[in-house]
């Protein structure tokens, strides 16, 4: 049986522990032999506002398949130095090593970042580069696979990276089940932008409310800053000032972040063709389409809408 070691030494986030062990721990119905997950550490350790009694302790992990480290609740502290040297001896030992948020942390201090792409939480990106400089970090991905070393941005795409390792391990249709039982898309590729920038709605008082909601209403048509400019009744520089002012985007920019997020919501919710959705997004031409959804969201529009199909 594929033992799964959850290594655990400090303080620890509860929610991205919990999702391992749901994952890990739990099989579906009819899936045949699963993992045998351990709880890991020194002893007690606190997760969020909860104490928990590992099953065994860090030397398990040098005889695991798979150790999954869960996300650290303070960056700012090293990483224990056991935990570490526990990681980089399972490693060592044959184990496929995956971090959850900032479990990367972890990761990092035992060198096993070294010359590989790596990801965190996007909050904590910087500082994941700045302490481990040979690791190549990545802000805006999911989750990284280098094969045996893997890595997860925060809280949610700890599920996407766990249901990836399910996904290896045991095939599409298993890791698909398991995505339904945790109400989930059964798959988002790794190469998914971790958010897409959308500006907080302005206030119904602003002077550019009027103005954005004629532009959403009219996504699908080819709207250009002098169109814009013209309806607030303003020049095209003093409305870029504006647009900068109040959704830190230039118009231009702004236009493209709600066509692309009207991409999304038709990728979702219909089987709308590609064209079908370029024409409704104002984006014209399925090519372009592909070029700015790849560039925005880090995927390909069909890769996006395929996450959304259980």
């Amino acid at each position: 049986m594929h033992t799964v070691a959850l290594a655990t030494a400090g303080h620890l986030l509860h929610f991205e522990l919990g999702i391992a062990y749901e994952i890990f721990g739990n099989p579906p119905l009819g899936s045949g032999e699963w993992y045998d997950v351990r709880l890991c550490g020194p002893g007690s350790v606190r997760v969020g506002p909860f104490t928990v009694e590992p099953d065994d302790g860090l030397e398990r992990l040098a005889s695991a398949d798979t150790v999954i480290v869960p996300a650290l609740a303070d960056v700012d502290e090293e990483p224990s130095p056991e935990l570490v040297s526990a990681v980089r001896s399972a490693y060592e030992a044959g184990a496929r090593i995956a971090s959850l948020c900032t479990g990367a942390f972890v990761l990092g201090a035992a060198g096993l970042l070294d010359g590989r792409r790596a990801t965190t939480h996007w909050g904590h990106a910087d500082a994941l580069a700045a302490r481990y400089p040979q690791a190549v970090v990545d802000p805006d991905v999911l989750y990284t696979d280098n094969g045996n070393i893997l890595t997860a941005a925060g809280k949610a795409a700890a599920v996407d990276l766990c249901l990836h390792l399910v996904h290896l391990d045991h095939g599409a249709t298993v890791a698909n089940t398991v995505a339904r039982r945790l109400v989930v898309p059964p798959h988002r590729a790794g190469g998914q932008a971790q958010f897409v920038a959308t500006p907080m709605p302005v206030s119904g008082d602003h002077t550019l409310a009027e103005l954005l909601a004629w532009v959403l209403q009219r996504l699908d048509q080819p709207l250009t800053v002098t169109d814009l400019a013209r309806r607030a009744n303003t020049s095209p520089r003093h409305l870029g000032r504006q647009f900068r002012a109040v959704t830190g985007q230039t118009p231009l920019q702004w236009l493209l972040t709600q066509r692309v997020r009207r991409a999304q919501q038709l990728l979702e919710a219909t089987d709308n063709s590609i064209e079908s959705v370029a024409t409704a997004t104002g984006l014209g031409t399925a090519t372009t389409l592909r070029r700015q959804f790849k560039r925005v969201v880090g995927i390909p529009p069909n890769t996006y809408r395929t996450s959304f199909r259980g």
